[in-house]
């Protein structure tokens, strides 16, 4: 049997010291990457297809991040990507979760629902005389 010191008996008694579940406190500690959901990454790869058919887009790059989830668009894939489609759960009661951002930085379009957003890649038909 082995006796312990006055302190950690004390201890023991007020609950000070307690069993910890491995995986929960691994959990709490180290947070999931937020993600896209399917029908998010359907709706941005239909928008990335057609872009590709047209000649316009090349690569992309999935990143997942504890704060945001983004997916860039590059014309080739040695450069900055031309826009990145970004997921930010932080600004969902705010401004909207979702933007598309070009390369300069600047903020095209934000709303809360991806096909909304994604509809600034919509070509606009033009007269021509």
């Amino acid at each position: 049997m082995t006796d312990f010191p006055r302190d950690d008996e004390n201890r023991m008694e007020s609950g000070v010291a307690s069993v910890v579940d491995l995986r929960e406190y691994k959990k709490s500690r180290d947070p999931l990457p937020v993600t896209f959901h399917r029908r998010e990454l359907d709706a941005i790869l239909w928008v990335y297809g057609r872009m590709v058919g047209d000649g316009e887009w090349r690569d992309y790059a999935i990143d997942h991040t504890r704060e945001k989830a983004v997916f860039s668009v590059f014309k080739r894939s040695g450069e900055l990507p031309l826009y990145r489609i970004e997921k930010n759960p932080k600004l969902a009661a705010k401004q909207g979760a979702f933007s598309v951002v070009n390369t300069a930085g600047m903020v095209l379009k934000r709303g809360h629902e991806i096909k909304q957003v994604l509809k600034v890649f919509d070509k606009v038909l033009k007269l021509i005389d």
